[in-house]
């Protein structure tokens, strides 16, 4: 296996491969959706907000890529069938699911635990990582059937160093962690098919800008700088390797 931190792919590293990503109206779900696209994928883009997701859908086409789909969901208000439906969907629609990188992300706010609402931690928990574990396992039969696949979850670093006024999302992007552990465990059955958890760090995205309004964006790596290390964990180059949390830039959170 070559390092992943110094990993380039080739251009059709991921040909052929049909990849579902969430939150792939903007930020990092975006960039990786771009280039799981230029790198040979079909793209399956789903986000909440329909606008971005056809932005998203356009750059994609613009770029030579195969053609993607859409799915409007938002995973604070998904049931169980809906996501049942889904899968019906993308068998019907592409026979195969190789790869999902869950890239939605829900937070609330900063503040003291003491202003943090119950229905908040809900909320943030649900979108994290209850829905993204409620629709991988509604998608594992497609998954089982592939001869490579991975799924991906992206982490955030206040979930490996807790700080004060992160709360409940500091604690739901946790969860992720103990899930994606595991799922590692249990899908040994499966060499073929791997589960890991990769932690962006401090890097230019909308949600870094929204924590961290009064940051200079060039102290910070670009967002499209971390897309080898998520072709890398979604492509062959990551076989044999489930379980792992893995941390792109490794500067200490604010």
């Amino acid at each position: 296996m070559s390092d992943w931190k110094t990993y380039q792919a080739s251009a059709d590293e991921l040909k052929d491969r049909v990849i579902l990503v969430t939150g792939a109206g903007q930020g990092l779900g975006e960039a990786a959706a771009l280039a799981y696209a230029r790198h040979g994928a079909t793209v399956i883009l789903l986000g909440r907000n329909e606008k971005k997701l056809a932005r998203v859908y356009d750059a994609i086409e613009a770029v030579g890529g195969a053609k993607p789909a859409a799915i409007p969901m938002d995973l604070a208000k998904v049931n169980e069938a809906e996501l049942g439906q889904m899968g019906v969907l993308i068998q019907r629609e592409f026979g195969r699911l190789d790869g999902i990188l869950h890239a939605a992300n829900g937070f609330a706010h900063l503040s003291p635990l003491t202003n943090q609402k119950l229905d908040e931690w809900v909320e943030q928990y649900r979108v994290n990582v209850a829905a993204p574990f409620a629709m991988t396992r509604a998608l594992l039969p497609l998954l089982e059937k592939a001869p490579d696949a991975s799924v991906l979850v992206l982490g955030e670093s206040h979930a490996l160093v807790p700080k004060a006024f992160w709360g409940g999302y500091s604690a739901a992007k946790s969860a992720q962690k103990t899930w994606v552990e595991i799922a590692a465990s249990e899908w040994d059955r499966w060499p073929h098919l791997r589960i890991n958890l990769l932690v962006p760090g401090p890097i230019q995205s909308p949600f870094r800008t929204k924590t961290h309004p009064a940051e200079s964006k060039d102290s910070l790596p670009a967002t499209d700088s971390i897309a080898p290390a998520l072709i890398y964990w979604m492509g062959a180059a990551s076989h044999g390797h489930s379980g792992e949390t893995v941390v792109f830039n490794e500067q200490v959170p604010g």
